[in-house]
């Protein structure tokens, strides 16, 4: 009979989510760095580089991969043949064990979970509750793997109950498209195929647990049905030209990972979750003998900052003073652009938009020396700053949540220019077209990167809303690329349908 001691399971829980918030999975670096070394899109190479930048100078510095430091999720088998010496129930084990982790003074995680997700939307504060699977299994040890799970891609995953009949591949070459690039590829898709509704969005996010192997898989040849497919929906969702962050590329996926479970006759249920740029997960067995602690990998295994160009001079982007920048002066940029940007800028996510709207809407105005008019916004909730930092990570978040109020905002305010992660939508492409403005894109899955240009910031309006109060930023060189221009010509419809064409002829040149 083993004895799992109650702090094991909390110290575990809190160091594995600690080690993951700054490193990456050694096998993610290295298909990323191969997909790096590969492609011949310049904006899809360069996004590449700026993630593997980012990600080294995380395990140097061991500060969030990612500013949205996600939803934990864990998975947990445990022994039938253990016994507790606990207090405390397992799940108030492991959410303690997050709350820990989410606290850390040394490594601050932003608390991004709100109860009352229908109501009020409260803030938790620590990150709890985390959503576990629980199974009790042989043995007499205690299995978890934990993964925190970032917003942006979780929100595009994805079901169907497809016919028996019906193809798997058709409905997945279908539905990325419909996905746009909030999920920050290049990353996985996690499928899960049959049980039910349910059983199949569960197998989907576990599948997402194990690592980076289709190379392997292509060498011994494929055993199963399963296998079979994780090779064709690879093939056919790069094939779709999409690319690293959606800016047309040779790679969109670095992985396809299938779980299957027997289903009913009648049914074909399909789950796909995507997993981002900044993936995290780790695995841990508790047997009794204590903790369990996670081993730092070497930082050989990162490409080095040379080997990514980081210190090639930036000379075809276009240098921006934010404090002088006129609107005439932003008629001329195309999509594809590269900028660096310096200067004053605010920032605000869904709840700031929501709260500005709302504010103009009954009269009133943004408080005392905050004026939008001419400024740039970016979309953005950072985590808090420890020791000298002047703010955590603050990469972007998706800007289509955002489409809707940005007609209206942009009427009211007099922005000329915005900053988020990923594609916009059809109702903010006429608003942008409508009032001349732009659109730019930061990297999703560089936060700590786009950190390190941030020199000054202070929020300054809607304090109460936490990570997403409205702060002025004081920028120097911060990276960016025209992804909308003035006209409303968006670089995520013309990438990928450039390279979804090159790729074939790439392909019939090959045969």
């Amino acid at each position: 009979m083993t004895v799992i001691r109650q702090n094991d399971l909390i110290d575990s829980v809190t160091d594995a989510l600690q080690f993951i918030s700054y490193f990456h999975p050694v096998d993610f670096i290295q298909a990323v760095y191969e997909a790096y070394q590969k492609e011949q899109s310049k904006a899809a190479k360069d996004a590449m580089g700026q993630i593997l930048i980012n990600s080294r100078m995380c395990a140097e510095g061991k500060r969030p991969i990612c500013q949205d430091t996600g939803i934990v999720t864990v998975f947990i088998k445990v022994g039938m043949d253990v016994q507790w010496d606990a207090e405390m129930s397992v799940a108030d084990m492991i959410n303690e064990g997050v709350r820990r982790a989410y606290k850390h003074p040394d490594n601050v995680l932003r608390a991004s979970i709100l109860a009352d997700p229908a109501g009020k939307r409260e803030n938790t504060k620590d990150n709890t509750p985390a959503v576990i699977h629980m199974e009790v299994v042989e043995g007499d040890t205690v299995d978890i793997q934990v993964a925190a799970k970032g917003g942006g891609s979780e929100a595009k995953s994805k079901f169907v109950m497809l016919n028996p009949s019906d193809s798997i591949v058709d409905w997945v070459v279908k539905t990325v498209p419909t996905m746009g690039a909030g999920w920050c590829p290049p990353g996985m898709l996690g499928i899960g195929i049959g049980g039910t509704a349910e059983k199949a969005m569960v197998m989907a996010k576990e599948s997402l647990m194990d690592p980076v192997d289709i190379h392997e898989l292509r060498e011994r040849g494929p055993q199963n049905r399963a296998e079979e497919l994780r090779i064709e929906l690879m093939d056919a969702v790069n094939d779709l030209g999409i690319g690293a962050q959606g800016l047309g590329g040779l790679t969109t996926v670095l992985d396809v990972k299938i779980r299957d479970f027997p289903t009913h006759a009648a049914n074909l249920p399909v789950a796909m979750i995507p997993n981002c740029a900044a993936t995290r997960h780790a695995h841990f067995v508790l047997d009794g003998s204590g903790p369990q602690f996670q081993t730092a990998p070497s930082l050989n295994d990162w490409p080095t900052y040379e080997e990514l160009g980081a210190n090639d001079a930036s000379s075809a982007a276009i240098k921006v003073n934010l404090d002088t920048v006129t609107k005439d002066d932003i008629q001329n940029w195309k999509p594809g652009d590269t900028v660096l940007l310096s200067g004053k800028m605010y920032t605000g996510r869904d709840a700031a938009h929501k709260k500005m709207t709302e504010l103009f809407k009954s009269g009133g105005k943004l408080p005392d020396g905050v004026d939008l008019n001419g400024k740039f916004i970016y979309y953005v909730g950072p985590v808090d700053p420890v020791r000298e930092e002047v703010v955590g990570p603050a990469g972007p978040t998706t800007a289509t949540r955002m489409d809707k109020f940005t007609d209206y905002v942009l009427d009211q305010t007099g922005l000329i220019g915005m900053i988020g992660k990923a594609e916009r939508g059809p109702v903010a492409l006429e608003a942008i077209k409508n009032h001349k403005v732009v659109y730019l894109m930061a990297v999703g899955g560089s936060a700590y990167l786009v950190s390190k240009a941030i020199v000054g910031a202070k929020v300054v309006a809607f304090p109460e809303l936490g990570m997403e109060a409205i702060y002025e930023f004081e920028v120097k060189d911060m990276p960016v690329t025209v992804a909308v221009d003035s006209k409303g010509e968006s670089v995520h419809n013309t990438g990928p349908a450039e390279w979804k064409i090159k790729i074939a002829d790439l392909k019939t040149a090959a045969s």
